[in-house]
């Protein structure tokens, strides 16, 4: 499976991942505050459509790497996000909106499939503005879910900072003919 987020239209980017289950386990790492916030952000979603999606990115929480100056206020003291749920089907599906640049927001979703003893999580990042965002959140997913897969797999979290900034590199290099 590759790893890299693809696009999929003007806008989106998706990721797949195959877990470590079961479902319940992968669930409880999207929608738990302090599971959660190992691999993203700690904080609380309201288990109903229309419910509040307050997150905090902390990332000294996810990592002790020390980070580059310009996300050091966020890894230190963290980063509030607030979103709406938009969808909500327990052990099937979490969605919510997502603070983007400016007063725009776009949504991202979490679908998990069980295949086995593993848990197929796709993860969809719709109405991003443009280029430079899609590259951004996809090189911030792509490090998060490693960290997510560390932790169901039961092994010491990849590195945050020193992945990102050669990620977001790639991701360009890949957005680059492609239409925001």
């Amino acid at each position: 499976m590759n790893e890299y987020g693809v696009v999929l239209e003007s806008g989106a980017v998706r990721f797949e991942r195959l877990l470590p289950g079961p479902v319940e386990r992968v669930w409880s790492y999207l929608t738990e505050s302090d599971k959660r916030g190992t691999w993203l952000a700690s904080g609380q979603i309201e288990p109903r459509v229309g419910g509040a999606a307050d997150l905090l990115f902390k990332h000294s929480e996810i990592t002790s790497e020390r980070p580059p100056e310009r996300y050091r206020e966020m890894n230190d003291n963290g980063w509030p996000s607030k979103g709406t749920v938009t969808r909500y089907e327990p052990m099937t599906a979490l969605a919510m909106t997502w603070p983007g640049e400016g007063d725009a927001s776009s949504e991202v979703t979490f679908e998990l499939t069980p295949q086995g003893d593993k848990v197929r999580l796709v993860l969809t990042h719709r109405k991003l503005a443009d280029k430079a965002e899609m590259t951004s959140v996809s090189g911030g997913w792509h490090v998060h879910l490693g960290i997510l897969e560390d932790k169901l797999a039961g092994n010491p979290p990849r590195g945050f900072w020193s992945r990102l900034e050669g990620l977001e590199a790639d991701y360009a290099k890949r957005f680059a003919d492609q239409q925001a």
